[in-house]
This record gives structure tokens, C-alpha cells and sequence, in this order.
């Protein structure tokens, strides 16, 4: 059997002072082709030190009431992801509960 190999790209244009101002990204087994973005969070597991490594990048023009939606976003997502990867339902009740104290508290809550 063959090995599959699937490949994302992300590109990140700096300025002067290595900041981000554009970052764009492709990932064509997902139809997505040098797509625009304003911020990304990227975090991968190294089973040797038994760590997370991550990168976070935004670009100087993202604004504050995006971000505080893209974080929101994003602790969904993760709790989801937490349930699929453990089926702990008591935990991400838990986090699902905090998601929905930061929305509040960040007035985002739709």
C-alpha cells in the first residue's frame, strides 16, 4: 500500500521590523489555494520532550474585536476536538462552560 502524502503551506510576508503583514495558506486536499488570512495558531505535539510547540502569528492589521472572536473560535473548536480525542464528557462540559463565560464576559456572546 502506497504512503499519502497531504501537504499545507503557509506563507507569511514581514515588514521591516519582522512583523507579520500578510499570511496566506494553501492546503489543496481541502480546496484552499494561497487563501488570505489575519491570524493562524499553529501547535504540534513533540512526543520526545513531551511538549507543545506552537506558532502564533497575526497580522498588524487584525483588529481587537476579530481576535477576541478568533480566540472564542478557537476554545470551541478545541473543546470539541478535546471531546473526539478522549470522550471525556464531564471535561469538555467543563470547557464548553468557560467558552461560554468568555463570550460573556468579552461580549461576543451571540
Amino acid at each position: 500500500m502506497a504512503n499519502i502524502k497531504s501537504k499545507i503551506e503557509l506563507n507569511v510576508e514581514l515588514d521591516e521590523n519582522r512583523v507579520p503583514e500578510k499570511l496566506h495558506w494553501t492546503a489543496e486536499d481541502g480546496g484552499i489555494s494561497n487563501a488570505e488570512a489575519k491570524a493562524m495558531m499553529l501547535s504540534v505535539w513533540d512526543s520526545k520532550t513531551q511538549e507543545s510547540l506552537r506558532i502564533d502569528l497575526w497580522t498588524k492589521d487584525m483588529p481587537v474585536d476579530e481576535m477576541k472572536v478568533f480566540f472564542h473560535q478557537t476554545l470551541v473548536a478545541m473543546s470539541n476536538t478535546f471531546n473526539r480525542a478522549t470522550q471525556d464528557e464531564k471535561m469538555t462540559a467543563t470547557m464548553k462552560d468557560f467558552c461560554d463565560y468568555f463570550a460573556e464576559k468579552l461580549e461576543i456572546k451571540k
